[in-house]
């Protein structure tokens, strides 16, 4: 399967950012990268299963907003989809979420608004417990 979207990985574990064009896909995906997570896929990202990767035209390429198309960036290795996060208006963020699955996967999904100061902080929490890392005692891991 072939999705728009940005997917970046943290030992292994992959996070696909979903969301229209313009929610933060890339620019997160270069935050998270800045805090050490390595780049799976920009733009366009393949599914079979739970293993991601880019398309192989695409791969080791992000966008950066305002500067242009970078190539050449170190790619994570098979990468797990383990997480799934659509970016949402931060209006449509809801303060407690009920635990959530991605259907094609049959892996968690969180909404989270993409430019939010702590957003790469919150996705490095949200794989944690989705892995069972951290327990949550309300929210979108809940027990």
């Amino acid at each position: 399967m072939l999705l728009h979207g940005s997917c970046v990985s943290r030992d292994a574990a992959a996070v696909l950012l979903l969301g229209p064009p313009g929610s933060g896909k890339s620019d997160l995906s270069l935050r998270l990268i800045g805090q050490g997570w390595a780049l799976v896929a920009d733009d366009q990202v393949t599914i079979d299963g739970v293993a991601v990767a880019a398309p192989p035209a695409l791969r080791g390429m992000l966008e950066v907003r305002g500067l242009g198309v970078f190539e050449g960036l170190a790619v994570a290795q098979e990468a797990r989809l383990a997480l799934v996060v659509e970016l949402v208006a931060r209006d449509a963020v809801t303060r407690l979420p009920v635990p959530g699955q991605w259907g094609p996967a049959g892996v968690p999904r969180v909404a989270l608004h993409g430019f939010d100061a702590a957003a790469p902080e919150k996705i490095g929490l949200a794989l944690d417990a989705a892995l069972g890392r951290v327990a949550q005692r309300a929210g979108a891991f809940a027990a």
